[in-house]
C-alpha cells in the first residue's frame, strides 16, 4: 500500500506541475487536459473557457507519487492550506535547495529552515499557489 497526494487547482494546475517539476527536477509532466475526455462523459461540460485545464497528472517527487488537477467546472475550491506535502531526506543539502527555490519564488514562510528538537533540518514555507511544504532532515531515511 501506498499514499499519494492529491492537490487541485483553480485553472493554474500547469503553471503549478511545472515550477514543482523544476524545483524538484523530475521528468517533465505529461498531461491529460479536459478537452481529452470522452464525448460521453456528461459528469459537466467542457467549454472553451475550460478545455485547457489540467484534468490529472502526477509526478515523482522523491520517490513518491503526486498527483494534480484543476477542479472541475462548478465545484467549489479551497486554497491548499489544507494539504501540506513532508519531504524526508537524508541530503541536507537538496533539502535547502529544495526549500530556497520554493521559498524565493514567492513562498511564505512559515518555519525557517533550521534546527529543531526532532529534526538537524526542518521548515515549513507555503508556496505561491498556496500548498504548504514540510523540509525534515533524516540521516536515517534511504
Amino acid at each position: 500500500m501506498t499514499i499519494r497526494t492529491y492537490i487541485n487547482f483553480n485553472g493554474n494546475c500547469r503553471e503549478a506541475v511545472e515550477f514543482y517539476a523544476d524545483v524538484f527536477e523530475t521528468e517533465k509532466p505529461e498531461f491529460m487536459l479536459y478537452r481529452d475526455m470522452p464525448d460521453d462523459d456528461d459528469s459537466f461540460s467542457v467549454t472553451e473557457d475550460n478545455a485547457d485545464f489540467i484534468l490529472h497528472t502526477s509526478l515523482d517527487i522523491e520517490g513518491s507519487t503526486v498527483m494534480f488537477s484543476d477542479i472541475p467546472p462548478g465545484m467549489p475550491f479551497t486554497v491548499g492550506n489544507n494539504v501540506s506535502l513532508v519531504i524526508i531526506g537524508n541530503d541536507m543539502e537538496k533539502i535547502k535547495k529544495m526549500y530556497n527555490r520554493i521559498r524565493k519564488d514567492g513562498g511564505t514562510v512559515g518555519m525557517e529552515l533550521e534546527e529543531t528538537f526532532w529534526a538537524k533540518l526542518y521548515g515549513y514555507v507555503t508556496d505561491k499557489f498556496g500548498v504548504g511544504w514540510q523540509f525534515n532532515y533524516d540521516e536515517e531515511v534511504e
